[in-house]
């Protein structure tokens, strides 16, 4: 993998010196686009039911399902460390005070070493990133900001309730403070074709990022976007395609960003569309076959 891009567990690996794994922890959050202070219903794709583990559960207090992650994953590495991943909905959207409690609760976990805390960047303020500076000289931390894409009209289709600028402005007053940012970008999103995507490529290069994941655009139960999909059904890459636009994607992406992910996987009771039948390391292998044979030729 490192001769083709530099893959987010290597680069984890030589972050620590012990095997490291996020643990998810849903804070009973929501988002602003929600809960009406810039919108409501959320983003048109979003059903969080897709990535909440079986041991995440916003009933339970941070200390709880850290715990309950622990018991999962230790079964199978005794001697795992854990990085307690704010991941549903905004996970900075409340009081500071709050949210500081938060994290400082799940870093008082024994054997959790950081935090990796995924929000919006219309969710952060000066206070917070300066408490963020402070915590990144103490502990690993990562902030994930949620970009989608650099396309203002598609952003504002999906209701997102933000444009690119915001997603600018939010990773460079992140990263200017030495924090490690991470963004997340869906590729396929409607209206936005192989030429659109790689034409962003360039540009979500440029920014201050220290790592980087790629998600499939997906349909999903219970989804605005699903509504839409079946009223008027429009075109998702198949396997083939999508391995050939991340190929190209990845090419003009700078060599020392870290990439942690090139698909999501969902339920399959909560699935639509599409139907591709591989787990990440399965669609990773193909990919990287697919780079191989490309740079043989």
């Amino acid at each position: 993998m490192e001769n083709y891009y530099l893959d987010f567990g290597s680069w984890l690996r030589s972050q620590f010196p012990f095997r490291v794994q996020k643990i998810s922890v849903n804070a009973g959050f929501t988002c602003p686009n929600r809960d009406g202070r810039v919108g409501y219903g959320g983003c048109i794709y979003c059903n969080n039911q897709t990535f909440n583990p079986a041991y995440c559960d916003n009933g339970k207090t941070v200390t709880e399902q850290l715990i309950d992650g622990k018991r999962f994953f230790s079964k199978k590495y005794p001697e795992m460390k854990y990085l307690a991943y704010f991941q549903a909905y905004t996970s900075t959207y409340g009081s500071n005070e709050h949210l500081k409690a938060l994290y400082e609760e799940a870093l008082a976990m024994e054997d959790v070493v950081g935090l990796v805390i995924g929000t919006r960047p219309d969710c952060i303020n000066d206070e917070l990133l300066t408490y963020f500076e402070d915590l990144s000289h103490r502990t690993f931390l990562i902030i994930e900001y949620g970009v989608e894409t650099c396309n203002d009209k598609t952003l504002q289709l999906i209701n997102r309730g933000h444009d690119f600028a915001c997603s600018r402005h939010a990773i460079e007053e992140t990263a200017r403070r030495g924090i490690r940012v991470g963004a997340h970008i869906i590729l396929g999103l409607p209206g936005e074709d192989a030429e659109e995507s790689l034409s962003q490529a360039p540009i979500i290069s440029s920014l201050p990022l220290t790592t980087l994941k790629i998600h499939q655009l997906q349909i999903i139960r219970g989804t605005r976007l699903a509504k839409m999909y079946a009223e008027e059904p429009f075109h998702l890459y198949t396997v083939d395609e999508y391995i050939q636009l991340i190929a190209q994607y990845i090419s003009l992406l700078r060599s020392d960003l870290v990439l942690e992910r090139f698909v999501s996987q969902s339920p399959a009771e909560l699935l639509i569309a599409p139907h591709w039948g591989l787990k990440n390391y399965e669609f990773t292998q193909r990919l990287l076959n697919y780079l191989r044979n490309t740079r043989m030729k």
